[in-house]
């Protein structure tokens, strides 16, 4: 039977994936995921400093008039002096691939983490402050963008909150993809909360891949389709996850779940040839 902490996180989980994604509480939800990964952690103190950077960025959206009114530079350097200066929350680019990175209740104990983790931080101070903002699905390097009436202001949190503007988004597009990379349409729309807390578990179960701890991914891929049930790629993972651990009759769950999610196309016709192959196999 598992730990009191899990099924309580679990349940968590399961309630927020019943919830539209506009009323997803981001950190909260993160520190769930947190608690079921590292079930030992601290996450009562994880919680209550959840509390005080929520407190900070109320109390610089109150002493800057001018980001409060729409300023988003002004907003980014109130969030950056929350975020990295006042809690001193900083990129790990030493360790990165360290699955604690990934892991909000560690990030806030070490004080350092990817990208994604840092930005549902900023998201949270923006929140607070009252601040629309959003995750940016950057290739390979997560960012957000601070929304304001004109426009937007698109911010390097692992880099300690710098703005990046068309010459910087560029330099980073080629650092990442190659010289030949350039700017397009698509590279800075918007996440939903859902899609920022997907991409924050994924580290977790890639990193759990490489490593050959195929039931820690499964798991990790489990609570993400608690968080969110109708998300086809993951249920297809789960299915080859379980076909891989020749556990065949929750293989062929997860490939219906997903057949009903995406009945047609090419991904469809070779899920529904391999249920076809493992039924067999089953008689």
């Amino acid at each position: 039977m598992p730990p009191p902490i899990l099924g309580e996180a679990r349940a968590a989980l399961d309630a927020a994936g019943r919830l539209p994604d506009t009323e997803l509480d981001i950190a909260s939800v993160a520190l769930q995921l947190a608690r079921v990964d590292a079930p030992d952690a601290d996450w009562r103190a994880a919680a209550a400093r959840l509390t005080d950077i929520a407190r900070a960025a109320v109390l610089a959206a109150t002493a800057d008039p001018d980001a409060d009114a729409g300023d988003l530079e002004r907003r980014r350097i109130a969030l950056a002096g929350v975020v990295h200066g006042s809690f001193g929350l900083t990129g790990d680019s030493e360790t990165y691939d360290d699955l604690a990175n990934a892991n909000l209740i560690r990030v806030l104990e070490r004080g350092r983490g990817l990208p994604v983790a840092l930005g549902i931080l900023w998201l949270h101070a923006a929140e607070a402050a009252g601040w629309a903002a959003h995750g940016v699905d950057f290739p390979g390097h997560f960012l957000i963008a601070l929304e304001g009436q004109r426009g937007q202001l698109v911010v390097d949190v692992f880099a300690g909150g710098p703005a990046l503007e068309a010459p910087a988004l560029r330099a980073l597009l080629k650092r990442i993809e190659g010289e030949a990379a350039e700017l397009r349409p698509g590279l800075l729309r918007p996440m939903s909360r859902r899609d920022v807390l997907l991409r924050l578990q994924n580290n977790i179960k890639l990193r759990r891949l490489r490593a050959g701890a195929l039931d820690g991914a499964l798991a990790c891929t489990e609570d993400m389709l608690r968080l969110a049930p109708d998300a086809a790629p993951q249920w297809r993972e789960a299915g080859l996850m379980n076909q891989r651990l020749d556990r065949i009759g929750a293989a062929l769950e997860c490939f219906e779940r997903f057949l009903e999610l995406v009945p047609e196309g090419e991904a469809a016709s070779r899920i529904r040839a391999l249920t076809v192959e493992l039924r067999q196999r089953l008689n």
